[in-house]
């Protein structure tokens, strides 16, 4: 007995012992004599086994596939999911549930629950040899129950963790995950999921929004996922959005973080509801015509100790080199993008997203954080790749790889990239070198922009660059516009607040900024307020400003953005050649001295088009001069002035007949009034053909 463990009885009573008593290759029966004969508990000894019962177990390997277990090791098990986390299952005839979690450098992995009294001594699971893989059925536990793994590590301390896996968790500040049973849903949208298309040749105006600050219960209280089904879709209907991007849902502990510091990467976070609770949201919203789009974050998580940090003892979900894992100005942890089983983990994170709540895209958070060692650190604190750069060429791998498999199973797919640098090719596809997104976040706009809008009115005919720059790069990516959370907190001031002048100027700066982003090539979004002039900058802990609406002005602006909404769906030369130069032909690019600017958006009718005219002083232009590519008669079919809208009014002819005068490098021209900060705009009248008699 003592030769076949390694240590004797006297050993241990006198303190000549490990901590942890590893039992390898033992058999059983001799490791529980082995617990009759020493009082373990009272020398302090922990003693482990990754063995199992096979009286008890019979079926353990079986469980895990080898070709899942080779896979997963690859980092190509796309829906590990399907493996890992806590399934309920019928084996040998019983209904129970069965564990599997990864953590491969443990001594010990033990259920603790509600059914074994949170002690778990001896529900330990069964390690898969060679494998780092953990498992067992245990049988009659119901669906509904609380539990989390038990790992002592190889420095014997126990750690315990809430589920990587787990599809359901607490309300926080509880931590332990839930067993629940995700594939009794049924589903309506069947209509909608076999609609979806590319969506390059089509609108796309994205309304994003944070879930438990858009509206707020009267005692402060969340609305749920099913709740907000008669809230939120009725909303974004009449508001004429195509789609809802939602910030973060993953299961994360701590309520202004906002979602981005995660926990649980399989599990919608409990605050507003249950997992089919969401379901049923996507669901209605695609019945209802609306896309949904879920904001996931692949590039960091939580420290917090029930989360992925030092999951089985050691650095296993995050680099061990503290220079490539810290993000120092978030305090969270980057994964390890090396290890081909957190690429499983994390891609199978994405399509899980996609297949089980039939979200319709995924916005990418902080891709440049991602591929980047030296993101927010100075150079001297940077890690270095292989080359010496520092590039993360294994972040670069894992986009790659990430939507090269998005795309195999959800061919039209928004995969959208939050990418704040210069980084080349970010939409270009994974075979041809890029990272292989279809969208990307265009910030290069968005800070030029919003920097333009902020600049007092006489400073803006030396600030001019700031709205043509952005062309000349427009067509190098598949651009989305986005005014987002990220410009309207910490001090930056709401959209309207941004805007100089007097109080009527902001409102009209803020029109004019809205016309801007919805008339400019590439796909729009928008954060939550702006649509009605939210005053103040988005307070993450309350509901929005609705009682604005009260006021007139506000309403004004609300009614604007519905218009300007609709206005751009019923449009095609607004969205049908976002990403090629056809779409967009500059008319007006340099009256930098009165601060306007004009262009032509064409649709795949060339005949068909929109003249954009904006001007952003507060001053009128009369009998401004424009040219135009083609003859004809042009209506007037939107304009940012209209007093409707809280305009000042300025009178605007309906219709205008081009003259044969040359201007702007045109044969053609009209002779136009532009309002003080105003958008108008023009369409040209097809000619009607004559009917040979």
């Amino acid at each position: 007995m003592a030769h076949t463990l390694g240590y004797n009885v006297d050993e241990i009573k006198y303190g000549k012992y490990p901590k942890v008593i590893h039992l390898f290759d033992v058999n059983t029966e001799i490791f529980f004599e082995f617990l009759k004969i020493i009082d373990v508990l009272s020398f302090g000894v922990k003693v482990v086994t990754d063995l199992f019962d096979a009286r008890t177990e019979s079926a353990w390997a079986s469980a895990v596939s080898p070709t899942d277990i080779y896979l997963f090791r690859e980092g190509t098990l796309y829906q590990s999911y399907r493996t890992f986390g806590a399934h309920p299952v019928t084996e040998g005839g019983r209904r129970g549930v069965r564990f599997t979690v990864w953590a491969p450098n443990a001594c010990q992995v033990a259920v603790v629950a509600d059914w074994n009294g949170w002690k778990g001594t001896r529900d330990v699971l069964y390690k898969i040899p060679d494998s780092g893989i953990w498992t067992r059925f245990f049988p009659d536990v119901p669906v509904g129950s609380f539990y989390k793994y038990a790992l002592t590590g190889p420095d014997g301390k126990t750690r315990l963790k809430a589920d990587p896996y787990a599809f359901y968790a607490e309300v926080r500040p509880k931590t332990a995950s839930i067993i629940t049973e995700l594939d009794n849903y049924i589903w309506g949208d069947e209509k909608w999921i076999q609609n979806r298309s590319a969506p390059y040749a089509q609108p796309l105006n994205i309304y994003e929004l944070h879930f438990g600050t858009w509206r707020q219960k009267t005692d402060g209280s969340f609305y749920t996922y099913r709740e907000m089904v008669d809230l939120l879709i009725p909303y974004v209907k009449e508001m004429g959005y195509t789609h809802i991007e939602i910030m973060p849902l993953c299961e994360h502990p701590y309520d202004l973080s906002w979602g981005y510091q995660a926990t649980g990467y399989f599990a919608p976070t409990s605050r507003y509801g249950e997992p089919q609770d969401l379901m049923y949201f996507v669901d209605c919203c695609h019945q209802a015509g609306i896309g949904v789009l879920l904001d996931w974050v692949p590039g960091h998580f939580t420290k917090d100790d029930h989360g992925l940090r030092l999951f089985d003892g050691t650095p296993l979900f995050e680099y061990a080199d503290p220079a490539k894992a810290e993000k120092p100005g978030w305090g969270t942890l980057s994964f390890d993008f090396s290890k081909p089983e957190v690429r499983s983990f994390l891609i199978s994170s994405a399509i899980y997203w996609l297949e089980k709540y039939h979200f319709d895209g995924l916005r990418v958070d902080a891709v440049t954080s991602m591929i980047r060692y030296d993101f927010e650190k100075p150079s001297w604190a940077a890690a270095r790749n292989e080359k010496g750069g520092t590039e993360n060429l294994e972040a670069i791998e894992f986009l790659r790889q990430l939507n090269t498999a998005v795309f195999r199973y959800f061919p039209h797919a928004l995969m959208m990239a939050e990418e704040s640098s210069a980084w080349p090719l970010v939409t270009a596809p994974a075979h041809q070198g890029g990272l292989g997104f279809n969208y990307k976040w265009n910030m290069g706009w968005m800070n030029d922009t919003l920097d333009y809008f902020e600049t007092p009115f006489r400073e803006r005919p030396h600030r001019h660059h700031l709205l043509t720059f952005p062309i000349w790069y427009a067509y190098s990516e598949n651009f989305t516009l986005p005014l987002s959370h990220d410009e309207v907190v910490h001090g930056k001031k709401s959209l309207l607040d941004k805007m100089p002048g007097t109080y009527e100027q902001k409102f009209a700066g803020l029109r004019l900024l809205l016309g801007y982003q919805l008339t400019t090539p590439g796909k729009k979004l928008l954060f939550m307020g702006g649509e009605f002039g939210q005053f103040i900058e988005w307070r993450d802990q309350g509901e929005l400003d609705w009682f604005l609406l009260d006021y007139e002005s506000h309403r004004q602006i609300h009614g604007y953005c519905q218009a300007l909404n609709h206005f751009y769906l019923q449009e095609p030369a607004l969205w049908e050649q976002d990403h090629v130069p056809e779409g967009f032909q500059w008319i007006i690019p340099d009256d930098d001295q009165q601060s306007v600017i004009g262009y032509v958006r064409k649709g795949t009718r060339p005949q068909e088009l929109l003249l954009v005219l904006l001007n952003f002083l507060p001053e009128e232009r009369r009998e401004y001069r424009v040219g135009v590519p083609l003859p004809g008669r042009y209506e007037l079919v939107f304009n940012s002035d209209d007093v409707r809208f809280g305009g000042f009014g300025y009178p605007q002819p309906k219709l205008q007949l081009s003259e044969k005068t040359a201007w702007n490098g045109r044969p053609q021209s009209l002779t136009v009034t532009l309002p003080p900060l105003s958008m108008t705009v023009w369409k040209r009248q097809t000619p009607r053909r004559r009917v040979k008699r």
